[in-house]
């Protein structure tokens, strides 16, 4: 049995996810279809991004994920497949798979695999939806269309290291309004490696100076830093909001330093 997952801005109010839904089961009735998000910020294509490639690794090899932000739905802007390892993925081709690491990348320009009418506002419906079923039920993945090298990739944000202070923003604002920066393992290992790792953040007009690897660990109304599970450093609040305390959003800039190590003590015999 296929898995299908969606990833839209659709919301859950209107008839958009339920149709691509009955698309799919139209095609192939026997796929298992998983809501990744449906809550993505309109037309927030990073958002998106960073959602799916939050995500898509912890499902089978053979899943095919269909990723719909797609503010340019109608234009020029290409349909397109794609696979990453055993996974595949369908959607717009606006950046909205920058985040993952996508190996071979096709344009879908084989009418027969959509339906019949596209219309010009709903190719989640008439396009994506109908690719992905026949990809589960077993169409080869260079059925689709022909191999492109020019998609697009958007330019997620990276943190500057500029004399010894690292300079990110704040990517994205979840839920429980947790503020997910750019900091990943790799920028500044300390923060995801070491327990209680000293360093200096000033974000918000606030200094923040505290990691715990639990949400829990935080005192009431006190705004600290943890690892995230998306893979970088987020700013929270036990049972709070970090946003809301700290009045920032997506995109707020800070700066991030950590203590100079000492220098060495030369003993002379």
């Amino acid at each position: 049995m296929a898995i299908i997952t969606l990833t839209t801005d659709f919301g859950l109010q209107d008839h958009f996810v339920g149709t691509l839904k009955g698309v799919i089961l139209g095609i192939a009735p026997t796929a298992t279809i998983v809501d990744v998000s449906h809550a993505i910020p309109a037309f927030d294509v990073l958002d998106g991004a960073l959602t799916i490639a939050s995500a898509y690794k912890y499902f089978p090899d053979g899943s095919v994920h269909v990723v719909v932000v797609d503010p340019g739905v109608g234009s020029a802007r290409r349909p397109i497949v794609a696979r990453s390892g055993g996974h595949y993925f369908v959607g717009p081709d606006n950046g909205v798979l920058s985040a993952v690491s996508v190996g071979e990348v096709r344009e879908l320009a084989s009418p027969k695999y959509f339906l019949s009418t596209v219309s010009k506002t709903f190719h989640a419906r008439d396009i994506f939806a109908p690719v992905a079923a026949h990809l589960a039920a077993g169409v080869a993945f260079t059925k689709f269309g022909p191999e492109i090298s020019n998609y697009v990739r958007l330019d997620i944000p990276r943190p500057k290291l500029d004399g010894g202070v690292w300079h990110g923003v704040v990517l994205k604002v979840d839920r429980f309004g947790n503020l997910i920066t750019n900091i990943g393992p790799q920028d500044v290992p300390p923060l995801f490696h070491s327990r209680g790792a000293a360093f200096k953040m000033i974000l918000g007009g606030r200094e923040i100076n505290k990691i715990f690897s639990a949400y829990s660990s935080g005192a009431p109304g006190a705004v600290f830093a943890i690892a995230g599970s998306m893979g970088y450093l987020e700013i929270a609040a036990n049972q709070s909001s970090a946003a809301e305390i700290l009045k920032i959003g997506k995109g707020a800039e800070f700066s991030l330093t950590l203590p100079e190590k000492p220098p060495r003590k030369v003993i002379r015999v």
